[in-house]
């Protein structure tokens, strides 16, 4: 071979073959690599490069209006007051002990909760429930206003209304005495938890299927007794979700509107504070209007379908805006708030809108939120590159940057809380994730035994990620190994990818280099 050869000089002289023997290869240059790192996971569709995150939405429905005491007359009325907000305590007292007792008469010897209550503890619950309108009287709602009148039961079984504050539950009780949903953190409260299991109360845990599942059980079930069924809007939003598991059974319902002037619980006001404002007030207003009868369409019609035209006629009663919050919004508020964040409000996401695109559930995004808090976030909220690679434990280069861009689909170099659970719960969601990760963990060894060792991450992850460490790749590794026992099983692999899928692109990186080189087009002849 000649010492001057170059690019352009044949590696093989023409003299030591024959013509007809030799290599032609031609290679056309492919188009270059998709933005996004996850690509892999979903479809071929090439427009669906880009991460739609749309914006937060300008109303906060959890916003307290109730106002503070400002201004002399405020301060006057509250001191003047006082006298009457003694009194109307003791009433308070007084009524809460006796209805107690009452219902604990009641419950005596009752054993056969599947059935309604008979008719001679129905009566004794009669002394209760005028209790309960003696604490509306003391709470300063002297006179209840009141629009329409509810259906009978035969023909609307359910009722469904707006949930602001801790009156209107009381203000059920008295009018209806009906059977509840209710969290299951009701039983717990002193005297009202016994009041409430004299009402049948369907208990629920709002973060366990199998426990909504069973409450949509006992809801049919209870369909066939007597009595109405209770359910708020807002606390008890999942069970227009889950009845679309009711095929066939969707119930013609009674839609309740119910307005209070200044006492919402809305925002997290203490019951001790809403009780102080209540009792200093020389009147507290409180109106409700029985809506029409709301009724299925027919046989088809879907259980969302139905849960939308009833959200939507009771808002459009309330004169408000849909939103697409939820129980799992307060959470979140909650928990941006202890976190001394400025703008908490920021941190909701509408998680109903949520959990219908991603099907993840309110646990998963606080943990996605947890994760988030402790990138860092400034005052407004926004997460630095630099933040999000350390908490991930990554290193800076491409591949992190390509991630970090996926998700700041503003291009600003930051990230929001809204762009980490978006980017997050997509990837999680597509078609190919659980594949991929299961193919992960046997690429990384699990396919000949049950666990990881850091070696064998680090032989598999710097292949393709040259310029990393072992001290870097250790890092990486020790998110993995959570008991730091030097090794990874199956569960602990998948569950730390399903936690921060994200992570998952520096093990597709192989499959996205093989659907790169794929579309370049090699010729030999």
């Amino acid at each position: 071979m000649a010492d001057d050869s170059d690019l352009t000089s044949p590696l093989l002289s023409s003299s030591s073959s024959s013509s007809s023997d030799h290599v032609v290869v031609t290679v056309h240059p492919s188009a270059a690599p998709p933005r996004n790192p996850f690509r892999v996971l979903g479809t071929d569709d090439d427009d669906d490069d880009d991460l739609s995150v749309p914006p937060p939405s300008t109303l906060d429905p959890f916003r307290n209006r109730t106002p503070a005491i400002e201004g002399l007359y405020e301060w006057a009325k509250t001191v003047l007051c006082l006298p009457l907000a003694a009194l109307r305590l003791a009433i308070f007292g007084l009524c809460l002990a006796l209805g107690y007792v009452a219902t604990k008469v009641a419950l005596q010897g009752w054993k056969d909760k599947e059935n309604p209550m008979p008719k001679w503890r129905c009566r004794v619950m009669w002394i209760t429930r005028l209790c309960a309108r003696c604490i509306l009287f003391s709470f300063g709602y002297q006179w209840i206003k009141r629009k329409g009148k509810p259906a009978p039961r035969e023909i609307a079984p359910i009722i469904v209304s707006n949930h602001v504050s801790y009156i209107e539950p009381i203000f059920y009780f008295y009018e209806l005495f009906p059977t509840i949903v209710a969290a299951e953190s009701h039983d717990s409260i002193p005297f009202v938890g016994t009041i409430i299991r004299a009402m049948q109360v369907i208990y629920v845990n709002r973060f366990l299927p199998s426990s909504r599942k069973q409450a949509v059980r006992e809801i049919k079930e209870l369909n066939n007794r007597e009595g109405p069924l209770a359910i708020d809007f807002l606390e008890y939003y999942y069970f227009p979700r889950e009845q679309q598991q009711m095929a066939g059974t969707l119930s013609p319902s009674n839609l309740v509107h119910l307005s209070l002037d200044t006492q919402s619980s809305l925002g997290h006001v203490s019951l001790g504070k809403l009780m102080f404002r209540m009792f200093t007030q020389f009147h507290n207003f409180f109106e409700v209007e029985y809506l029409p009868v709301i009724y299925p369409l027919d046989d088809k019609e879907t259980a969302v379908h139905f849960r939308e035209r009833t959200s939507r006629d009771i808002a459009t009663a309330l004169n408000a805006v849909q939103t697409g919050h939820s129980y799992g919004d307060i959470m979140l508020h909650m928990k941006a708030q202890e976190a001394k964040q400025e703008n908490p409000s920021s941190f909701m996401v509408e998680m109903t809108k949520v959990e219908s695109l991603f099907h993840i559930s309110s646990m998963e995004a606080v943990d996605f939120l947890d994760k988030f808090l402790a990138m860092n976030p400034d005052s407004s909220g926004r997460v630095q590159y630099h933040d999000f690679l350390r908490v991930l434990r990554l290193k800076a280069c491409p591949l992190s940057a390509k991630i970090f861009s996926f998700i700041d689909v503003e291009k600003s170099g930051t990230i929001t809380f809204r762009q980490f659970l978006y980017g997050s719960a997509h990837v999680m969601s597509q078609p190919g994730f659980h594949q991929a990760c299961e193919e992960a963990f046997a690429g990384c060894g699990g396919a000949v035994k049950a666990y990881v060792v850091e070696q064998e991450l680090r032989d598999f992850i710097q292949p393709v990620i040259l310029n990393w460490s072992e001290d870097e790749v250790h890092e990486l590794f020790m998110v993995f190994d959570n008991d730091n026992d030097g090794r990874i099983d199956k569960n602990d692999f998948l569950s730390c990818l399903r936690k921060t899928p994200l992570l998952i692109a520096f093990f597709t990186l192989q499959l996205q280099q093989k659907e790169f080189e794929g579309n370049g087009v090699i010729e030999i002849v």
